[in-house]
């Protein structure tokens, strides 16, 4: 498996490229803000040729570039239906600190944008994506599980990063959700999965199970809300 990325933006987002190998076809997961020639850099050094976009969540830094991506390969999208109008008015979920900077602010959604389905399997480039759905982050928050060839991965968005868990205190955001989230759908995974998340470092299951707080506190099923990462 051909794992690509880099940081986009301002937010520094995680915009990967997922493919069987060089010179292949590849899933793009969460062209951000800026991601638009970056990416087009980084498909060109391995000669990969993009099939689809998918979308961990809704939220801008995650988002931005969706379009102008979808657009210019000429394929569709998936977001799962909870964040669906998220691009259409962006400052009514990004909060009091950024919502004047985003007023008026419209980012059609692509031509083709297609539902996740929790425990739904996408097939796409040769790669298979396993989704489940893991609000908390926003409603319609997802990972996707994905075979790495020497260990299991995920593609874990705002859900999970190392040290910390997505921010919650958004419109949509919601830590019973988060709590649940990392219960049901993180803390049952092999210690040796390896996480992309979509900001900071790849981490593992089994160091987060080991270090991170909040994947304790949802193991015992309390705690209080964090602070967390993401937009």
């Amino acid at each position: 498996m051909l794992i690509r990325s880099f940081p986009a933006g301002a937010f520094g987002t995680n915009c990967y490229a997922v493919a069987t190998g060089p010179r292949s076809e590849c899933v793009v997961v969460d062209p951000g803000m800026d991601a638009v020639e970056p990416l087009a850099r980084m498909l060109a050094e391995d000669g990969l040729k993009p099939v689809a976009v998918v979308l961990t969540h809704g939220h801008l830094d995650h988002t931005f570039s969706v379009l102008p991506v979808c657009d210019g390969y000429d394929i569709p999208a998936y977001l799962h239906p909870e964040d669906s109008g998220m691009l259409a008015d962006p400052a009514r979920w990004h909060g009091p600190a950024l919502a004047p900077l985003l007023t008026g602010l419209r980012l059609p959604d692509p031509a083709e944008v297609r539902p996740l389905d929790d425990g739904a399997v996408l097939s796409l480039a040769g790669v298979e994506l396993t989704v489940r759905h893991a609000p908390g982050h926003t409603r319609g928050s997802v990972v996707f599980s994905l075979d790495l060839g020497e260990a299991p991965g995920l593609l874990a968005g705002d859900v999970l990063f190392a040290g910390s868990v997505g921010r919650v205190d958004l419109p949509g955001g919601s830590w019973p959700d988060m709590l649940r989230s990392l219960r049901d759908v993180v803390l049952p995974l092999d210690d040796d999965t390896v996480v992309l998340p979509g900001h900071g470092p790849a981490t593992t299951i089994g160091r987060e199970r080991a270090t991170n707080p909040y994947l304790a506190e949802a193991a015992a099923g309390e705690g209080a809300a964090p602070r967390g990462r993401g937009l």
